[in-house]
């Protein structure tokens, strides 16, 4: 078990919510609007980043009725591991600063990357089924939450290399001082480097557990890892310098990590490479990003505790899927978190699952 005693304050459409006696199965169900997803999206930012919805932090603070300001929100959980109460985490907002999300580990501040030392939180989202056709930096994202799981400090290195860029970015177009921007530069390539090893691992670790998958009933996805410019720190740094005049040029850097791609593709029974996944059908990327997802939770289950969101997954799904996607969540180590309208697709599960009716924000147990 992961997540035990999850606490929302004035959260979305939660005025003051708790989910006690959780389970490795844990069901949210009720109507469209009820506030299921907010339970989900109020988990995700147990974690580094944005949430599941990416949302600003004064969107997520509940708002009586639409003539009163939004006030501060709270989340906290406490993180279970072999029973025993290992961490309480927490994140919230302020009245006073109403943009800036604040973490507390322990009763201590903290910042919300090191949340990812704690334990690792995945997701898998409607929004996300247009992923293979959506942008590469969709995608560039969509890996970078996944490399969490097995490299917990990977969220600072992605956020200092962001920081580097934009001052780089910023000198150049300013013609700032040649020694500020070597010093710049050299920062720039060291975390880029580190980002880059470090989606480079990931996939080659997801490819690794979707091999030994079986190619049915889900399709089954070959990953590459396309990197946008060199991954060595030395090389990079050299490119960046040598890329100067035309960067100045175009406004930012035009080759690096942040210019990385994840490469998909569905494989034939053979595990030969076959149609790009953006050419692929809706249901073929569902299955694929299913796959995807599946494949990460045994790496993310394979050191910290772990949590899996899956928001409406089985909503359209055929029963052997359904199934099929179910033994396999079972058979893992993350906790699982689902959401659905109603309680006959989860037949399979709902015996052994913690199940809570959602309804305008309020929770009953079941």
């Amino acid at each position: 078990m992961a997540l035990a005693k999850i606490t929302l304050q004035d959260f979305r459409n939660h005025a003051a919510t708790e989910l006690s006696d959780t389970a490795h199965f844990n069901l949210l169900v009720g109507e469209n609007g009820a506030g299921k997803t907010n339970v989900l999206e109020a988990i995700s930012l147990l974690s580094p980043g944005r949430g599941l919805r990416r949302a600003a932090l004064v969107d997520m603070a509940r708002r009586p009725s639409p003539d009163v300001e939004p006030g501060a929100f709270a989340i906290g959980a406490s993180l279970i591991e072999q029973g025993q109460l290992s961490a309480r985490l927490g994140t919230y907002t302020e009245v006073e600063r109403p943009s800036r999300r604040l973490v507390r580990i322990n009763s201590a501040d903290a910042s919300a990357n090191s949340l990812s030392e704690w334990h690792a939180v995945s997701w898998l989202t409607p929004a996300m089924d247009g992923l293979f056709t959506d942008s590469a930096g969709a995608r560039r994202r969509f890996i970078d939450r996944m490399a969490l799981a097995v490299e917990p400090s990977h969220a600072k290195s992605v956020s200092q290399l962001e920081t580097a860029l934009r001052e780089r970015n910023r000198l150049l177009e300013n013609h700032g001082d040649a020694r500020w921007l070597d010093a710049i530069e050299a920062q720039a390539a060291q975390h880029g480097s580190v980002v880059a090893q470090n989606r480079a691992r990931l996939v080659s670790l997801l490819a690794d557990e979707l091999s030994a998958l079986p190619p049915e009933p889900f399709a089954r996805p070959i990953l590459t890892y396309r990197a946008g410019g060199p991954t060595d720190a030395a090389e990079l740094l050299a490119e960046f310098v040598r890329a100067r005049p035309r960067d100045r040029a175009a406004g930012r850097a035009l080759s690096g990590p942040h210019r990385d791609e994840l490469g998909v593709v569905m494989a034939q029974n053979d595990m030969t490479p076959g149609q790009p996944a953006a050419s692929c059908s809706t249901g073929e990327q569902k299955a694929m990003l299913i796959a995807i997802t599946l494949a990460h939770g045994v790496l993310a289950a394979s050191g910290r505790p772990s949590v899996l969101l899956l928001d409406e997954v089985a909503a359209h799904l055929d029963p052997v899927r359904r199934t099929e996607l179910f033994r396999r969540l079972r058979a893992g180590k993350a906790q699982v978190w689902v959401t659905g309208t109603e309680l006959a697709p989860f037949a399979d599960i709902e015996s052994e699952a913690a199940v809570w009716r959602v309804d305008g924000g309020a929770l009953t147990r079941l």
